[in-house]
């Protein structure tokens, strides 16, 4: 048997190495994991830039991961405590954004600012309990190549947005998005597709 799997087959010691990494009740992991466990469990592109003031909530567990001359501005939150974080190339992660795991980034995405995308959801059937000791669910959050979301996008858990689309400012998605369309409003929806017959963007009906 792997330590691996020691580990996860043990409460006791789960929770230990858990507490070791991360102090109890936060999210960002201790000094001394992110100094020296992170560099050597997450990729790193050529160019990459993390402002100053973004919070990592990287922990080696889960994979975190960045490409080629991609940046990431200050005052967002990255966090793959349960979930992968995968961020392609020459993307733009703006001021503000919140990427809970597990989330996959295409490549030249330009996310605006204030933008959450969590492929988390907290369970709350069981109304006997308090929903913080219910456990979380995750299903992962799909972001293709070339897309453009707006400020003040919600992004829930489980959609995936196709190729080249553009979501408006303030929208809301809970659904797919197919790619090549423009998406508005709360729940967001598909006002424009290009039509590759006409080579141009058709409102939709």
């Amino acid at each position: 048997m792997s330590v691996s799997e020691k580990i996860k087959n043990n409460p006791r010691l789960k929770t230990f190495i858990h507490w070791m990494l991360i102090p109890t009740n936060q999210a960002r992991p201790r000094l001394w994991v992110r100094i020296f466990l992170n560099p050597f469990y997450h990729q790193k592109g050529k160019k990459v830039i993390i402002r100053r003031w973004v919070r990592m909530d990287v922990v080696p567990f889960n994979p975190f991961s960045i490409g080629n001359n991609s940046v990431i501005e200050d005052f967002s939150t990255i966090n793959n405590g349960v979930g992968a974080v995968q961020i392609g190339k020459n993307a733009l992660v703006g001021l503000g954004n919140v990427i809970i795991g597990p989330v996959k980034i295409g490549d030249n995405v330009i996310l605006a600012q204030n933008i959450v995308a969590s492929g988390l959801n907290h369970t709350y059937t069981d109304i006997s309990q308090p929903i913080h000791k219910q456990g979380v669910s995750i299903a992962p959050i799909i972001i293709e190549d070339d897309c453009w979301i707006g400020a003040n996008t919600v992004i829930t858990a489980g959609v995936t947005i196709g190729k080249h689309c553009v979501v408006a400012a303030g929208a809301v998605v809970t659904k797919n998005i197919p790619a090549y369309s423009v998406a508005v409003g709360n729940p967001a929806r598909v006002i424009k597709r290009y039509d590759d017959t006409q080579k141009e963007w058709v409102k939709t009906s």
